[in-house]
């Protein structure tokens, strides 16, 4: 930081030939690394104000100027506001990027934004554009240019490099996010659009035969939609509480219990479309037809909370167990996270001590005044792991430092997580009895 009294004190910095430059930051030298070379240059009238700063400074320092040879600026064209680079030296435009604009401008740039050097466009469109459209105005906005394409003949210059353009996108949109054509509930608009690619490429055809067998599979999946609705209204029998063992669990090893959860947010993590996890969709799950709005992570939700509703039903549900019995059960679920922590789930081990942690367990002082203390000096450091201070900072550097395959909860970034009523984890002997239990994970 700059000495509070040069920065009331209005003095000019050294090394700088304008006062209109912000400083955003300083590194002092060691005494003995000699004077910077570009202060050599500033002698005469201002030696008198050097020796005044360097009283209130006496280390020797560099000063940097956060400005770059380079300025940004804006220009509108046609309902689209882009981000210009302008740069020095003679050359009058650097890259264009899109910055803001209407919804059929922002798709028709898509074919577009090679040309102009905005080669990161197609890619940001792809992952935030659920948040103000849907899939089925894009694909109308980009079949409506198809049938109207720029160009004389199909040999020009302008339509070859169109053709293209209409080629990246479609590619790259149906690697990266194929759900969004699958979930289509209509396949009329891409037997509209397959006939309109371009027909001089064999990668146009391969485009044109993978949309129309997306548009066969709606087409089935729309006739069978009837029978799947009459098999699912089928309920099965409700779950028999007196089946229920909680101390089931400690007849099953620590290990085997966190490699059947791992299991079981691999497969979940696997299928996590990372889209879903902006914070424009995600706010958008509760709302009236929205309910299948980010499918991928409301599963991961589902499974902390079973989990989290597995440790709180065993530890609480049976009313008789004497504390030295509930230790037991602490001490088992102290040891499942423990597993969990070596195989780098983070989300089974968050949801373990997220339910250790919650007021119901947490008040039972006698029952944690017979836990282990080993076990609660291992708890204790599991805990840690996701101390809320300074923004879960150390969560994220633990994540960072683990450098192979690891399973991170969601909930720094999606809040509220709220506990369903959904089954217990699949370890316990009868699950089905946690259907009736309905809490809030504690925060």
């Amino acid at each position: 930081m700059i000495p509070r009294n040069m920065r009331a004190g209005g003095y000019e910095l050294p090394g700088v030939e304008s006062r209109e430059v912000p400083l955003i930051g300083y590194r002092p030298l060691s005494p003995d690394s000699g004077t910077p070379s570009s202060l050599s240059g500033r002698r005469g009238a201002s030696d008198d104000l050097e020796t005044s700063q360097a009283e209130l400074s006496p280390m020797k320092t560099t000063w940097y100027c956060p400005l770059d040879l380079s300025t940004v600026a804006e220009e509108e064209d046609d309902g689209v506001i882009y981000t210009v680079v302008v740069k020095q030296h003679g050359v009058p435009h650097g890259p264009t990027c899109v910055k803001a604009g209407t919804e059929e401008k922002l798709v028709l740039h898509l074919l577009h934004s090679f040309s102009l050097g905005d080669s990161s466009y197609i890619t940001i469109f792809l992952s935030t554009y659920r948040s103000f459209t849907s899939t089925e105005r894009v694909l109308g906005i980009l079949t409506d240019r198809l049938e109207n394409p720029p160009g004389d003949s199909e040999q020009s210059h302008i339509r070859q490099a169109f053709n293209k353009a209409v080629c990246t996108v479609f590619r790259t949109w149906l690697s990266e996010y194929p759900e969004d054509f699958h979930s289509l509930g209509n396949p009329t608009c891409l037997l509209r659009l397959a006939p309109l690619l371009p027909q001089d490429s064999s990668s146009a055809a391969d485009l044109r035969a993978q949309l129309l067998r997306i548009a066969e599979e709606l087409s089935e999946k729309a006739l069978l939609l009837d029978s799947r609705r009459d098999r699912s209204s089928f309920d099965s029998p409700p779950p028999n509480p007196s089946l229920f063992e909680p101390t089931s669990i400690l007849g099953f090893p620590s290990s085997l219990i966190a490699e059947q959860l791992t299991k079981i947010e691999t497969e979940l993590f696997v299928r996590l479309v990372p889209y879903h996890c902006l914070g424009s969709l995600w706010s958008q799950r509760d709302k009236k037809g929205r309910e299948g709005v980010c499918w991928s992570v409301r599963a991961t939700v589902r499974q902390f909370n079973k989990l989290a509703n597995a440790v709180l039903a065993s530890c609480l549900w049976p009313t008789t167990l004497r504390s030295q019995q509930r230790a037991r059960l602490l001490e088992k679920w102290i040891g499942v996270a423990e597993e969990c922590r070596a195989r780098k789930n983070f989300s089974s081990l968050y949801a373990v001590v997220s339910a250790l942690k919650s007021n119901p367990i947490h008040r039972l002082r006698r029952t944690w005044h017979d836990t282990d203390r080993e076990a609660l000096r291992r708890y204790e450091e599991l805990a840690e792991i996701f101390s809320d201070k300074d923004n879960y900072s150390q969560t994220r550097e633990l994540l960072k430092e683990e450098g192979t395959s690891k399973f991170a909860n969601l909930d720094n970034r999606l809040n509220n997580r709220h506990v369903t009523r959904v089954r217990a984890a699949e370890v316990l002997l009868h699950p089905d009895l946690l259907q009736q239990t309905s809490i809030k994970s504690p925060t």
